[in-house]
C-alpha cells in the first residue's frame, strides 16, 4: 500500500490551490469589468436608443448609423485583441504565482509544523527512564503551544506516577521482607540447635504465626488497594451506617481489651458503590482508631446525610499529631515517629486504602488532629438519590 502524503505536502497543496483559485477569481472579475468598459464610445447613442428607433432614417442619419456600426465592430475587434493579449500575460503570471505559491506554501507549512516535529522528537526520546524530558515550547500561545504544554503536563503526571509506583514497590518489598526474615531466622536458629525443647519450638511457632499473619494482612491490604484503584466499580446501593455498625461489631473484642469507650450516632447514609470496598473503608477507619489509641481512651463514630452527600466520621483519642504530618498518614507505608506505629498489626496501608476507596467513589476525605491528641477523619460520598414516591 502506498504511503499517504505528509501533512506538510497536503498543507502546501491546499495553500497553493487556494492562492491560485483566488488569483483566478480576481482575474475573471477584472476581465468582466474590463470587457464592459474598454473602448466604449462615450459620444455615440446608447444601445437602448438605437433599439427604440422605429421611424425611417433620413439618408444623413442612415450614414451616421452605418458609421456607428463600423465603429462598434472596430471597438469589438480591438477589445477582443486586447483581452486576448491580456489573457496570455495573465496566464503566464498565474502560472508563475502558482510555482511561487508552492514554494512559499512549502516553507510556511514547514515553519508551522516545526513544533510538531519537536513534539515527535521529544516523544521518541522519552522512555520510562527519561520521563524528565520536556518540550518546553516557546512562542505565542496558539494551538500548537497548547498541545506542547498539554504533552508536558501529561509527562509530568506520568513521571509522578512512575516515581510513586517505584516507591510503593520498594516499600512493599521492604515490608514483606521483614516477616519473611523473621520466619527464616527463627527456622535457621532452631535447626542449628542440637537439642531443642518443645517450649522453644512452640515459641518459634508463635513467632512464625505472628510474622505470617503480618504478611497476610499486608498482602490483603495491597489487594484491596489495587482493587480500589480500578476504573470500573459496581454501582450498588449501600448504607455507610451499616458498614460502620459491622466494623464496630467485628472490632468489639479489641476495643474491650483496650478499655475504650465507644460512642456512636449511626443515622442512615445511603450511597452507591462497591459494598465490599465500602465495608473495608469503615473497617479500616475503626481499626485505625482502635490501634492508635490510649488504653482507656475513646472512639466516636457518626454517620448521616446532608444535601447531596453522605458522611462517615470517626474520631479517637491518642497521641498528639502535628498538623503538618497529617497528610502523610494517607500515603502507603508512611508512619509517624510516635507510639502510633507500635502496633504489630499495623501495615501502614489502612488510611491509604481509605483514600483510594473514597476517590474511586468520587468522594473526599479530610483528617484533622485534635488539640488534646488523636485524630478525626471524615469521609464524604455522593448520596444515593431517594427513590421516587
Amino acid at each position: 500500500m502506498r504511503p499517504a502524503p505528509s501533512i506538510r505536502l497536503r498543507l502546501t497543496l491546499v495553500y497553493a490551490v487556494v492562492l491560485v483559485a483566488t488569483c483566478a477569481a480576481l482575474l475573471a472579475l477584472n476581465y468582466a469589468l474590463l470587457y464592459h468598459s474598454l473602448y466604449n464610445d462615450l459620444d455615440g447613442p446608447s444601445e437602448a436608443k438605437m433599439t427604440a428607433q422605429t421611424a425611417p432614417l433620413s439618408p444623413e442619419d442612415a450614414e451616421k448609423f452605418r458609421a456607428y456600426e463600423i465603429k462598434q465592430a472596430e471597438i469589438a475587434r480591438l477589445r477582443s485583441g486586447t483581452l486576448l493579449n491580456t489573457a496570455g500575460t495573465s496566464a503566464i503570471g498565474l502560472a508563475a504565482t502558482a510555482v511561487l505559491g508552492l514554494g512559499v506554501s512549502w516553507i510556511v507549512a514547514g515553519r508551522m509544523l516545526r513544533p510538531l516535529r519537536t513534539l515527535t522528537a521529544a516523544t521518541r526520546r522519552i522512555s520510562q527512564d527519561r520521563l524528565h524530558e520536556r518540550i518546553a515550547l516557546t512562542g505565542p500561545r496558539d494551538e500548537l503551544k497548547e498541545l506542547a504544554d498539554t504533552f508536558d503536563e501529561m509527562v509530568a503526571r506520568l513521571e509522578t506516577s512512575f516515581n510513586s509506583q517505584r516507591g510503593f514497590v520498594a516499600d512493599a518489598s521492604h515490608e514483606l521482607r521483614t516477616p519473611l526474615a523473621i520466619v527464616r531466622t527463627g527456622a535457621e536458629v532452631m535447626l542449628a540447635k542440637r537439642q531443642s525443647t518443645p517450649a522453644q519450638w512452640t515459641a518459634m511457632a508463635h513467632r512464625v504465626l505472628t510474622a505470617t499473619g503480618r504478611a497476610e494482612r499486608l498482602l490483603d491490604g495491597l489487594l484491596a488497594l489495587a482493587r480500589s484503584d480500578r476504573d470500573v466499580l459496581p454501582e450498588e446501593p449501600h448504607d455507610l451506617a451499616v458498614s460502620a455498625a459491622v466494623a464496630l461489631a467485628e472490632a468489639d473484642d479489641e476495643a474491650e481489651q483496650a478499655a475504650l469507650t465507644v460512642t456512636t450516632d449511626l443515622r442512615p447514609a445511603p450511597v452507591r458503590g462497591d459494598p465490599a470496598l465500602l465495608d473495608r473503608l469503615a473497617g479500616n477507619l475503626v481499626d485505625n482508631a482502635i490501634r492508635h489509641n490510649h488504653p482507656g481512651g475513646w472512639i466516636e463514630v457518626t454517620t448521616g446525610r446532608s444535601p447531596g452527600t453522605a458522611f462517615l466520621t470517626v474520631s479517637n483519642s491518642g497521641d498528639p499529631i502535628p498538623p503538618a504530618e497529617v497528610g502523610r498518614l494517607f500515603e502507603p507505608f508512611q508512619r509517624l515517629a510516635s507510639p502510633r506505629t507500635a502496633s504489630s498489626k499495623s501495615t501502614g496501608l489502612g488510611l491509604a486504602i481509605v483514600r483510594s476507596i473514597v476517590h474511586a467513589h468520587q468522594g473526599s476525605v479530610e483528617a484533622s488532629p485534635l488539640p488534646a491528641g488523636g485524630l478525626t477523619v471524615t469521609i464524604t460520598l455522593p448520596a444515593q438519590d431517594d427513590p421516587p414516591s
